[in-house]
């Protein structure tokens, strides 16, 4: 089988090669880069803009399936930066499927674009999208998520993703900024309760993709669904940053500001930049802040019962991956 993954250079894109090889596909990847790691894996790369039309069908053309990973995140910036890549980049690669007749679409999605701020405690696939978003991020992930689920027909069955807080060994995003933040001492505890989150260790997730393709044919059980993806093993949010601070040899975090004043200053933070015009994320918005300060595990019933998912890695088990893979940068 010949796979396109997009962003297939990124943390999750290239896990999800990785174990598209070990299975014994051909595998090319469309990036806005390229990636030396997949050029000496034998990987194809196709250079280009997920919003260049012609571009995302050219990489497509020949392939039997598209895992569609990339996109524009952070919690930070403007609704037009984030549309581009986000939303019109993953109606290009649903046309560039019909044009290349493939039947089978994967699409990352987020757990983000359910939230509207309050603790999302157990919650199924069941949970509407919010009236309106803190980050533009989340919003356009919300309307692409939409644009692939609408897709799905007898000709192309689509699948999107929701896995939470990816994290692991080649993590270039959330480990790194926790690690760098734990050791500025800017790191504080917002609010005093024992929120849980779900988080999902990297290959774990990647199973979860793989997964999904596998049992994805047209009027499938999991055709035209979307479904959360973690590691079934909710914790206290701090005592897992904690975790992941412990195994990169920094302090843990004890300091506690309340959930009002932490949104009050994402607010006035978000008005400072906006008002002089910066582009640098701020230290603190107020989607962050409420992320931070509320609950995200899911009931996970669906992803396990369409798609036979199961974490092979426990969080226990990724912490010990992630120490061995931190220490070997040193």
């Amino acid at each position: 089988m010949k796979v396109l993954v997009t962003g297939g250079g990124g943390f999750l894109g290239k896990a999800i090669v990785m174990q598209l090889l070990q299975q014994g596909d051909e595998v090319c990847s469309f990036s806005r880069n390229i990636y030396p790691q997949l050029t000496r894996l034998g990987v194809e790369q196709f250079v280009g803009d997920l919003a260049d039309q012609s571009a995302v069908v050219h990489a497509a053309d020949g392939c039997d399936l598209v895992f569609h990973v990339a996109a524009k995140a952070g919690v930070w910036g403007r609704y037009e930066q984030f549309y581009q890549p986000n939303v019109v980049g993953t109606r290009n690669v649903i046309q560039a499927c019909r044009k290349c007749a493939i039947t089978r679409l994967v699409y990352t999605s987020s757990p983000s674009v359910v939230f509207d701020g309050s603790d999302m405690e157990n919650i199924d696939e069941s949970a509407p999208y919010p009236d309106h978003f803190l980050s533009a991020y989340p919003q356009t992930k919300a309307e692409a998520e939409q644009l692939v689920l609408a897709a799905n027909d007898t000709s192309l069955a689509t699948v999107a993703l929701r896995p939470h807080l990816i994290w692991g060994p080649d993590d270039n995003h959330l480990v790194p900024r926790i690690l760098e933040r734990g050791r500025a001492g800017s790191l504080r505890r917002i609010g005093d309760r024992p929120c849980l989150v779900d988080t999902v260790y990297i290959d774990n997730a990647a199973k979860a993709h793989l997964l999904a393709a596998k049992h994805l044919v047209a009027d499938s059980s999991c055709a035209g669904k979307a479904y959360f993806i973690a590691n079934d093993e909710p914790l206290p949010l701090w005592d897992m940053i904690n975790k992941i601070l412990a195994v990169g040899g920094v302090e843990p975090i004890n300091k506690t500001v309340s959930p009002s004043i932490a949104y009050a200053a994402g607010w006035f933070l978000e008005r400072c930049y906006q008002g002089l015009r910066i582009s640098t994320e701020p230290r603190l918005t107020r989607f962050v802040a409420k992320e931070l300060s509320t609950s995200h595990w899911f009931n996970l019933t669906a992803a396990k019962n369409d798609l036979g998912y199961r974490p092979d890695v426990s969080i226990a088990e990724g912490l010990g991956h992630l120490q061995e893979w931190l220490q070997g940068k040193h």
